[in-house]
């Protein structure tokens, strides 16, 4: 078996703090996105991340921090956008160029699962596609996302992002797809490139089996802002994640909170706000604020903000 995740994407609708940063680098309660999916792969399972050539090298240096021997960053050689090959295209290249003949454990890096990975693979069946689905427990929310058809546990349709779904069953982008169906996909990469979801509708109407593995444990798909700090507040509860080398003076901290390396606060109060590293924050109200590294408030306000890299906002 191989495992490969998908984190080749520009996240736009994350920026300014996917500007410089891929969104699976991201840190969720101090920790990168894709982390918390590679520490629970099984360690003899080799691990392929694949992404854009803009972010190379915090790929390259993240992958060394994490102590697999086993793992490998795979570089498309795109910059931007227009130019990608799709997350699908780009899994079946490597698939192609790497000669793939085991089973394939496809993940997309954006995504926290809150289940095992030992026992997701124990729930396989031989020669049979299995995909994890989470029960969203809202036909309003389930409009957002693909959606599962399910008798108990045999996969019998898809719907993508239905206006009327029929179902609260959703895919959470963690598949384990059998070396059988590898030519299938790599056919239907062709035409569909950019749709990963695709495969898993191509497999049902050539009539190879899908089973679903359904979990209850907390999934985010980290796609946009308020995503993100619902991640947060999931992950970190009611409590003050410190990174070290923080200063922090005279200070009220409500609901989840993480504070980035060398951060200083001052007679500030911060609610439900994640800082990276290097901030100085002096006087301030945070509220629902997500502030980039080396950024220096003073005096300010703000409710519900992403900053970029190195703001700079002080009172007159």
């Amino acid at each position: 078996m191989h495992a490969f995740i998908l984190a080749g994407g520009f996240a736009t609708r994350l920026w300014p703090l996917t500007e410089k940063r891929a969104k699976p680098l991201l840190p969720v309660a101090g920790v990168p996105l894709v982390e918390y999916l590679v520490r629970d792969i099984p360690e003899d399972i080799p691990v392929t991340i694949s992404t854009n050539a803009f972010f190379k090298e915090p790929f390259e240096k993240w992958a060394e921090t994490t102590g697999r021997t086993n793992i490998s960053v795979l570089i498309e050689e795109t910059k931007n956008d227009d130019q990608k090959l799709g997350a699908l295209g780009a899994t079946a290249q490597w698939i192609t160029s790497h000669n793939i003949k085991d089973d394939v454990l496809l993940l997309t890096g954006d995504n926290y699962c809150g289940f095992s990975f030992d026992t997701f693979l124990a729930a396989a069946t031989p020669n049979t596609t299995l995909i994890a689905v989470h029960d969203i427990g809202s036909l309003e929310l389930a409009k957002a996302f693909g959606t599962v058809i399910a008798e108990g546990s045999s996969v019998k349709a898809f719907e993508e992002k239905p206006k009327e779904p029929r179902t609260t069953l959703v895919n959470t982008g963690c598949s384990l797809l059998p070396s059988s169906t590898l030519p299938v996909l790599i056919e239907h990469a062709a035409k569909h490139p950019d749709n990963v979801g695709g495969i898993f509708e191509e497999l049902l109407q050539r009539g190879f089996p899908i089973e679903c593995f359904t979990f209850t444990e907390p999934w985010f798909d980290i796609g946009s802002f308020d995503a993100y700090i619902e991640a947060t507040k999931a992950l970190v509860g009611n409590a003050v994640i410190q990174e070290e080398g923080v200063s922090l003076d005279r200070t009220t901290c409500e609901g989840s909170v993480v504070i980035g390396g060398n951060c200083t606060v001052v007679d500030s109060k911060l609610c439900n706000t994640v800082l990276f590293e290097n901030c100085v924050i002096e006087d301030c109200v945070l509220d629902s604020c997500v502030l980039d590294r080396d950024c220096h408030l003073k005096g300010v306000d703000l409710t519900g903000k992403m900053l970029r890299e190195g703001t700079i906002l002080q009172k007159k």
